[in-house]
């Protein structure tokens, strides 16, 4: 009988009243591994009543003292590295190096969130006008929540959770029903790091957990992260509703090759953010765009090879490149890609679609594909796939490669390969993107950086982590300040200058 998944609120289990039940896969088997109850209305309510009467004492304790809390989450993090890095391997399919690099990107916002005291520190002004000082004030909203998505169970909900709950808010987390033993640990790890009870609950669900959040009264802001067709819905709604929103979407991330770049390090480049995690990231390189004819052909020679020797394995196998995909379903929708990719007149180089695990043969998998003379007018370059399927578009010269990114209706991340350090310039200039790498196949900023794309990736006026995430949890207070000192003007019946 597979073992139950309940919600966690206020401290402890709590049992979904809805009703309703979602199967939990092992990836790597296609077994059911366990079953997670969904959320309603009611319990989402639960968890705003929990965290709404928490919240204020947890807002009044000092910022030092709050961030000692995050300091023993991250040793905490530190300290069940392994345990938490199997879990996420085996409920999503990442391997489990892949799966560490998960945690790790979460527990550096952790770390940057210690740095609190600090970061919400406001500003003052002594002597702005006769008598007065002007000073500003951060601070928490109150009861704030994230949505956050199957393919990084643990970074995504850190990245939401982490500056909020440092901030003096109370958090809700809704994780995905396909991966969501890791959010549950984490609360855990919360509780034994010194966090009060209340202060980061884990509502699980669907639509019906997610429409209420986005109605709630009393919760104050909505983090997402997931497909843009509905983290669109999720921005208009919540705004609607009177919340600050902030939400991140889909993505086409394209990789530009100049002719003189190192065609080893582009194809090194490629095969890790191309296939890794199964190209199931919001990063993951899916549209390789060579200059030139000579450059792709150079390109390609390299490449399917190394395509064609691919690892695909358990999740738990110490020396796989990549592992399954999340569910069955998502596994045919890529399939379907393939088959449309096909009937489109792409040229499939290489072949994913009829793999298959010897001893794992009910698991979710599919080898890498490699896609040639993809033209910016099929879908296979439109749409995101989401999986092991890299597209190459070849470009005539650097212009044209410029003009495919800005063009296209996502904006979350883009790489330029070359060796000259003017055409890198220009490119991260003019490129039409939120992130650019250069030489860097992923440009995932660091903490204290922030994460976020443009159009259609990103419906919203902050970003993830970094400086954004502090703003985007508190409100600012400014405080003009007179003291009587026998200055006496009469009333005055303009508006207040400091003239």
């Amino acid at each position: 009988m597979p073992r139950e998944l309940t919600h966690f609120i206020g401290c402890k289990p709590v049992t979904a009243t809805s009703g309703r039940y979602s199967d939990v896969f092992w990836p790597m088997t296609g077994e059911i591994a366990a079953r997670v109850g969904l959320g309603s209305s009611a319990d989402v309510r639960q968890a705003v009543e929990n965290a709404k009467a928490a919240q204020p004492e947890w807002a009044a304790t000092n910022p030092q003292r709050r961030a000692r809390v995050m300091m023993k989450f991250v040793d905490l993090l530190n300290r069940d590295m392994d345990k938490l890095a199997d879990a996420l391997a085996r409920e999503h399919g990442k391997v489990i190096p892949d799966a560490k690099g998960d945690i790790q990107r979460g527990l550096e916002v952790c770390e940057f969130a210690i740095g609190v005291p600090h970061l919400m520190k406001g500003e003052y002004t002594e002597g702005a006008g006769p008598g007065i000082d002007i000073y500003s004030m951060r601070q928490p909203l109150g009861v704030v929540a994230g949505i956050t998505p199957f393919n990084f169970p643990a970074m995504i909900p850190l990245w939401k959770a982490a500056p909020a709950i440092a901030c003096g808010n109370a958090f809700i987390l809704k994780p995905s029903e396909r991966a969501p033993t890791v959010p549950l640990m984490l609360a855990e790890l919360f509780i034994e790091a010194g966090l009060p009870a209340g202060i980061f609950n884990v509502v699980n669900g669907d639509k019906e957990a997610v429409d209420a959040i986005l109605t709630d009264p009393d919760i104050m802001a909505v983090g997402f992260v997931g497909s843009s067709d509905i983290a669109q819905y999720v921005y208009a709604t919540g705004a609607a509703h009177g919340k600050r929103v902030q939400c991140f979407g889909g993505a086409k991330n394209h990789m530009i090759i100049l002719p003189d770049a190192d065609i080893d390090l582009a194809v090194d480049a490629l095969i890790g953010a191309g296939y890794g995690s199964a190209g199931e990231r919001c990063m993951a390189i899916s549209v390789a765009v060579p200059v030139g004819e000579d450059t792709a052909d150079r390109l390609m020679q390299k490449l399917v090879p190394r395509v064609e020797s691919l690892r695909v394995g358990p999740s738990t196998a110490l020396d796989a490149d990549f592992g399954p995909l999340v569910t069955r379903q998502h596994l045919e929708k890529v399939k379907g890609y393939i088959d449309l990719g096909v009937s489109e007149g792409a040229k499939l180089v290489v072949d994913g679609r009829g793999f298959r695990m010897q001893g794992y043969e009910n698991g979710f998998y599919l080898g890498g594909s490699l896609f040639d003379q993809v033209t910016p007018d099929m879908r296979i370059y439109k749409e995101e796939i989401f999986g092991p399927v890299l597209s190459v578009v070849r470009a005539q010269n650097y212009d044209d490669a410029l003009r495919l990114p800005n063009e296209h209706e996502y904006g979350n991340g883009v790489a330029i390969f070359t060796r000259d350090g003017d055409a890198a310039r220009d490119f991260a200039a003019k490129v039409n993107v939120g992130m650019v790498g250069v030489n860097v196949p992923i440009p995932v900023p660091l903490a204290y950086y922030t994460f976020g794309g443009w159009k259609r990736s990103c419906f919203g006026d902050l970003n993830q982590h970094g400086p954004d995430s502090i703003r985007f949890y508190t409100k600012t207070k400014t405080v003009t300040s007179r003291w009587p000192s026998g200055i006496r003007t009469g009333a005055e019946f303009s508006i207040p200058t400091m003239k």
